[in-house]
C-alpha cells in the first residue's frame, strides 16, 4: 500500500514539473511577441514620419525647379536696354492682309515721256545752257549751235522771200494791164503762175528751217541753231561740251518727265494666268522699305527663249522722285484679300532651336514665345497659334534678343 502511494506521488510530481515548464515556455513567448509587435509599431512610426518629411522636401524641391525654370526662361532686358538695342515695342493685333506672288523687277524711265534730244544739223556747239539733273520747261534753250546748214536754209528762205514779193508785183501789173486789155490774157496767167509757184517755193523753205528747230524768219541770227526742250522734265542724260562739233544725228541731252516712272517685271510663264492688264500690284524697294501700289498696265505677247518669261510693265506715280530708274524692286502680285484676328510683323519672326518664335514681353525682359504662322503680306503675318491680341512684342530689333538668348544657354552649359 505503502508502496502504491508512492508511485501516485511521483507522478504527480512529474506532471506538476510538465504543466509549470509549459507555463513558463508560453509566458517567454508571449512577451518576445509583444516586444516584437511594439519595436514593429515604433520601427513603422519612424518610417511613416520619414516618407512625409521626404514627400515635403521633394514637394518643395519640385517647386523650386519649376521656379528656377520659369526664370531661366526669361531674357532679361531693361528699358534702357531695349532703347539702346533698337528694339521696337510691337502689340499683336487684328490686320487686312493682301495674298501675293513675288516676282522680282527694276524701276526705268517711262519711255513715253522720254525724248533722246539731237541737233538735227551739224555744227559747232556755241552756248550749253542746261546741265545734268537740271529740271526744264517746254521750250528752254538747252543748247545753241554755229551750223553751216542753217545758213544756207536761211539763205534759201531770203531768196524765196524776194521772189514772192517780187512775183507778187509782176502779177499786179499784168492783171492792170489785163484789165486795160493792153497786154494778153496769157500774161496775166503766166504771172499769176509765177507767183503761185513761189509762194510754194516760200513756205517749203520755211517749213524746212522749222524741221530743223530754228526759229524766226530770215532776219534771224543766220547760222545759229538753238535747241529746245520738247517738253517739261529733267535731264537725265548729257553728251554736248562747249566747242565740240555735233553730228545732225547725236543724242546731245536725254530729257524724261520723272513724274512717272515703269516697273518692267519678269513674270514666270506659269504665273501668266495670274498677271493681267488691271491686276492690282504693290512695288517694294529692295534697298529700303518704300512701297507703292498700281497696276498693271502691260503684259508682254511674247516669252524669251532662253529665260522662259514674259515681260510686264506697273506704271507708278514719282512725285517726289523716290522710285529712281535702275532700282531693283519686288513687284507682289495681288492673289487675294483677308482679315486675320492676330498677326506681327515679318521682322519679329525668328528661328530658334528650329521653331519659329516671337519674342513676347513680360515682366523683366522677353520670352521666346513659340508660334504657328499662316498668310503674310510681306510686311504682316498671321499668327494661328501662340500670341493673342493685345500681347507685346518686340518686333524691329527683335535679334538681339535671340543672340542675348544664345548668349545665356552658352554660359549656362559651362
Amino acid at each position: 500500500m505503502k508502496k502504491n502511494q508512492l508511485q501516485v506521488i511521483a507522478i504527480m510530481v512529474a506532471l506538476a514539473i510538465v504543466f509549470g515548464g509549459f507555463v513558463l515556455f508560453k509566458s517567454r513567448s508571449g512577451g518576445a511577441e509583444q516586444a516584437g509587435q511594439s519595436e514593429a509599431a515604433e520601427h513603422g512610426e519612424k518610417d511613416d514620419h520619414n516618407e512625409t518629411k521626404g514627400a515635403a522636401e521633394e514637394g518643395k524641391g519640385d517647386e523650386h525647379a519649376a521656379e528656377k525654370h520659369e526664370a531661366e526662361g526669361v531674357i532679361r532686358f531693361t528699358d534702357d536696354q531695349i532703347k539702346l538695342a533698337g528694339i521696337t515695342m510691337q502689340t499683336a493685333a487684328a490686320a487686312h492682309l493682301d495674298t501675293f506672288i513675288r516676282m522680282p523687277g527694276q524701276i526705268a524711265l517711262n519711255e513715253d515721256r522720254t525724248a533722246h534730244v539731237t541737233a538735227r544739223a551739224p555744227g559747232a556747239v556755241e552756248q550749253v545752257a542746261a546741265t545734268l539733273g537740271q529740271n526744264v520747261r517746254k521750250g528752254d534753250v538747252l543748247v545753241v549751235i554755229a551750223s553751216a546748214e542753217i545758213a544756207d536754209q536761211r539763205a534759201d528762205l531770203a531768196t524765196a522771200e524776194k521772189r514772192v514779193a517780187y512775183a507778187r508785183s509782176v502779177y499786179a501789173s499784168e492783171k492792170s494791164l489785163w484789165e486795160e486789155k493792153i497786154s494778153a490774157r496769157q500774161d496775166y496767167l503766166k504771172a499769176e503762175s509765177d507767183l503761185r509757184e513761189a509762194e510754194i517755193a516760200l513756205q517749203g523753205a520755211r517749213q524746212k528751217l522749222a524741221a530743223l528747230g530754228s526759229q524766226g524768219g530770215s532776219s534771224g541770227t543766220s547760222n545759229r541753231l538753238q535747241v529746245r526742250a520738247p517738253f517739261s522734265g529733267t535731264i537725265v542724260e548729257k553728251h554736248v561740251a562747249l566747242g565740240e562739233v555735233a553730228g545732225a544725228d547725236t543724242r546731245i541731252f536725254t530729257i524724261s518727265d520723272l513724274s512717272t516712272v515703269w516697273a518692267d517685271v519678269v513674270v514666270p510663264a506659269k504665273d501668266l494666268e495670274i498677271v493681267r492688264v488691271g491686276t492690282e500690284a504693290v512695288i517694294r524697294s529692295v534697298a529700303s522699305d518704300t512701297t507703292a501700289p498700281g497696276k498693271v498696265s502691260f503684259v508682254s505677247s511674247l516669252i524669251g527663249q532662253e529665260s522662259r518669261s514674259a515681260k510686264a510693265r506697273v506704271i507708278l506715280d514719282n512725285p517726289k522722285t523716290a522710285w529712281r530708274p535702275g532700282l531693283f524692286v519686288n513687284v507682289d502680285i495681288v492673289t487675294g484679300s483677308a482679315e486675320v484676328p492676330v498677326a506681327v510683323t515679318r521682322e519679329a519672326l525668328q528661328t530658334v532651336e528650329g521653331r519659329q518664335v516671337v519674342f513676347k514681353r513680360v515682366g523683366e525682359g522677353f520670352m521666346a514665345q513659340p508660334v504657328s504662322v499662316g498668310r503674310s503680306d510681306g510686311r504682316l503675318v498671321e499668327i494661328v497659334s501662340g500670341m493673342k491680341p493685345g500681347e507685346q512684342y518686340a518686333g524691329a530689333g527683335s535679334f538681339a534678343i535671340k543672340a542675348e538668348q544664345a548668349k545665356g544657354d552658352a554660359e549656362h552649359e559651362h
